[in-house]
């Protein structure tokens, strides 16, 4: 017919009012055949458009957006996407043998071309990305040393009797770990106008203090300041602290410190084998020490204080933190239900 257009060139807009006008005037007793011409297009585009009326009313005459559908235009199917998820989850980089440290989308796009070979966008990468639910998150540093089997077995094993020891013994099980703070440390973060970056005024000599802490899971929370680095003296102090401050028999957990294994500590311990045992955790494991969060805490509330003006003010600072922690039995007990170490509840 001489009248009709090529429909699918117009805009979506005038292809929906055209269909519109059809309709209605087949509506009003005109014929398909006259309500075709009028609009300028085929009998049977006309047709379609009754037929979809009926069926969806006025708003399937607004039609579909146009295109491939959802999934259609994806370059790698079900299976090859799977696979490509499982390595990005499972593995690093270097151990597929790519050259980066993390998974950017230039990492992930050279394994895509690698296994699949496709090269992809790193547009086309991010809509995978997205697709699959993978978010860009700073990852936690772990040493490469750690013997993962030895992890697991302290959490299906090793802990599990020890808790059961403890509770047939009558001990209290304490978790230690130390800690440092600073003055030059920046623990925080202050709001501020896109692109002024906050400045915190600080002492340009640096001053320093350390401290040792231990907690329970009932919210029993001790602690001891100290100068320095740990040695065997120092945590032999904190013991005998921690033995005169408890009115049961303790077990210990702790790290693998060289100074928690000094012939000073062990020879004490042997003579007092009545009122505490030491207990070790896996090597390279410190997310499953729950006084780990205890330090993260203490380091939080620290910067949300001015800048201490000396040694002095930062040790007072720091003591007066923890008295106000050890004053909050449930925010100490809230530590342990982290994921890492929620085993220890």
């Amino acid at each position: 017919m001489a009248g009709e257009r090529d429909f699918r060139s117009l805009a979506p807009a005038v292809q929906a009012e055209l269909r519109r006008r059809a309709v209605a005037m087949v509506a009003s007793g005109i014929t398909r055949v006259a309500a075709a011409a009028a609009v300028g297009v085929s009998r049977r585009y006309v047709g379609k458009w009754l037929k979809a009326r009926a069926a969806g009313g006025d708003a399937a005459l607004e039609g579909g957006q146009r295109g491939r559908r959802p999934g259609e235009q994806l370059v790698l199917k079900d299976k090859a996407a799977a696979r490509i998820r499982r390595l990005i989850t499972d593995k690093c980089p270097d151990q597929l043998k790519l050259p980066f440290a993390l998974w950017t989308r230039e990492a992930v796009r050279a394994l895509i071309e690698r296994e699949c070979g496709v090269r992809l966008s790193l547009q086309a990468v991010s809509v995978y990305l997205k697709r699959w639910g993978f978010t860009a998150q700073r990852p936690m540093r772990r040493a490469s040393e750690r013997r993962e089997p030895e992890v697991a077995r302290w959490l299906a094993e090793d802990y599990p009797a020890i808790a059961a020891r403890a509770k047939t013994e009558g001990a209290e099980i304490h978790w230690a770990d130390e800690t440092g703070l600073s003055n030059q440390a920046n623990y925080g973060r202050s709001f501020a106008p896109r692109g002024r970056t906050p400045v915190i005024a600080h002492k340009a000599e640096r001053i320093s203090q350390s401290m040792i802490s231990s907690l329970t899971n009932r919210g029993k929370l001790r602690f001891m300041i100290y100068d320095g680095a740990i040695n065997a003296r120092i945590f032999l102090a904190f013991l005998k602290r921690l033995v005169r401050s408890c009115d049961r028999k303790v077990f210990l957990i702790v790290d693998n410190l060289r100074p928690h294994r000094a012939k000073l500590v062990t020879a004490w311990l042997e003579s007092h084998t009545d009122s505490i045992e030491l207990l070790y955790l896996p090597p390279f494991a410190p997310e499953h020490n729950p006084d780990e969060f205890v330090n993260n805490d203490v380091k939080q509330s620290m910067a949300r204080r001015k800048p201490p003006a000396d040694k002095a003010e930062l040790r007072r600072n720091l003591a007066s933190t923890m008295h106000s922690l050890q004053k909050r039995p449930a925010k100490v007990r809230a530590f342990f239900q982290a994921p890492t170490v929620r085993y220890a509840a």
